[in-house]
């Protein structure tokens, strides 16, 4: 018997879904909400509700295991824009979007959810998708 074996199979191989979630959590964390099918959403729910616990944390290991999860790869800056994001920090055209991702969840995240226990997200269905009638659904962060 299987008890308390989750795994989440939707047709991928490990490593596909391992990159796929981690494209939906920088997503989500990103834009604060975000549409998909339900069986990923209440996937991604289990995750998205981690990292944030992590981000309560707001340690340096809780930041590591924050950014493994999401697989962010800082790239090196050349000379030119570190010193262009030294002059002006909120410059969009400094840096890729994947700093701003960490910064976000452990800043804006972390103090609204802290007086919360848990239960981070919210699924609201949607309806069906047209092509192949998949049950689609928003999931985003609580406000």
């Amino acid at each position: 018997m299987r008890h308390r074996k989750h795994t989440f199979k939707v047709g991928r191989t490990g490593s596909h879904n391992r990159c796929m979630l981690a494209n939906m959590l920088k997503s989500l964390v990103e834009h604060e909400r975000i549409e998909t099918t339900i069986v990923k959403a209440k996937e991604l729910r289990r995750h998205a509700d981690r990292l944030v616990t992590l981000a309560k944390k707001n340690t340096l290991a809780a930041r590591r295991q924050a950014i493994a999860k999401m697989m962010i790869r800082f790239n090196t800056l050349t000379p030119k824009e570190a010193r262009e994001l030294k002059k002006d920090p909120a410059n969009d055209k400094a840096c890729n979007g994947d700093r701003k991702v960490v910064g976000k969840l452990f800043t804006e995240l972390a103090s609204r959810f802290a007086a919360r226990n848990g239960g981070y997200t919210r699924i609201i269905k949607k309806g069906h998708r047209v092509g192949d009638n998949a049950s689609t659904c928003y999931i985003e962060y609580l406000a």
